[in-house]
């Protein structure tokens, strides 16, 4: 009997490990993590995956420890590593939306541009981008590594941070004020540009990313069904926003139709009432696991 090929898969371990794996289980894979272990199993027998930094992954995929893996664009660009990128994912460790680095400084500091940056010293975890952003401007600073904590060092030890927010909300409550944005990142599904050469992997690297781009697609939307009378149907179709027009399906019953249709879950509470006064009978709501276009 042949051996199952294997795609080694790179996750990521840290702020991005459990989203990242409800993500594939909305997918339909589930993994299995330890606390302790790096190396999680699944419930795919074709994947061998193991849990890695995400400043790290694009270093690991580029040199072949791994086929494929999930890190942010910024950790690409900081790396430099060549890599293929099959495709966005856009989600993060607290929301469905991009990430930002930004140029921080305390609220009452006196730099206003990146061009008052002259001279200054600054921390940040991504020390190339920032390098190469000041290079762009014509500016000569100290960019020094932080190891963390890199909000608590602005106007004591250093003169500003570049430094990674989803909302603003923890600059803020430090008392920083963001003068400019270097970098908007996104979690990037990547592959080894020789494994994505080979047919068997590169067809296993793109079945998950229409499985997770499908799994990111249902995140917010639910689908409705319901009966309507063909009199009534006019009406009841001006009510539904829909990615594409409803499914129309005949009943047994002469002047019936089955209407189905994908909506935000949000507005789900003021479109039922609707629907039902419109007309609409039997309605099921039901949740999704993917939207595949």
């Amino acid at each position: 009997m042949s051996e199952t090929p294997k795609l080694k898969l790179g996750l990521p371990k840290g702020s991005l490990q459990e989203s990242t794996v409800e993500i594939f289980k909305r997918a339909g894979i589930r993994v299995y993590a330890s606390e302790r272990s790096y190396f999680p199993t699944s419930d795919d027998d074709e994947l061998e995956i193991m849990l890695v930094r995400s400043q790290e992954m694009a270093r690991y995929v580029a040199d072949g420890v791994f086929d494929a893996g999930l890190t942010g664009l910024d950790w690409i660009l900081e790396s430099g590593a060549k890599v293929h990128e099959i495709c966005e994912l856009l989600y993060a460790k607290s929301g469905f939306r991009p990430v930002r680095w930004v140029l921080a400084v305390p609220t009452d500091s006196p730099i206003k541009s990146v061009k008052d940056l002259q001279g200054k010293r600054i921390a940040t975890e991504l020390v190339g981008v920032t390098q190469r952003y000041l290079e762009k401007h014509g500016v000569k600073a100290d960019v020094e590594f932080s190891w963390g904590a890199t909000e608590a060092k602005a106007g004591f030890l250093v003169d500003a941070i570049v430094e990674l927010t989803e909302t603003g909300s923890s600059l803020r409550a430090n008392k920083l004020r963001i003068v400019d944005e270097l970098l908007v990142s996104s979690t990037r599904f990547i592959a080894n540009p020789v494994s994505w050469k080979e047919a068997w992997k590169r067809e296993k690297m793109e079945n998950l990313a229409m499985l997770l781009k499908g799994a990111l697609a249902a995140e917010g939307m639910v689908g409705l069904k319901m009966n309507v009378e063909q009199k009534n149907l006019d009406a009841l179709m001006k009510l539904l926003p829909a990615l594409k027009r409803p499914t129309l399906s005949s009943l047994s019953e002469p002047g019936w139709s089955a209407l189905e249709v994908i909506i935000e879950e949000k507005t789900v509470k003021r479109l039922i009432p609707q629907l039902k006064r419109a007309g609409a009978e039997g309605i099921i709501e039901y949740p999704l696991n993917k939207v595949i276009p």
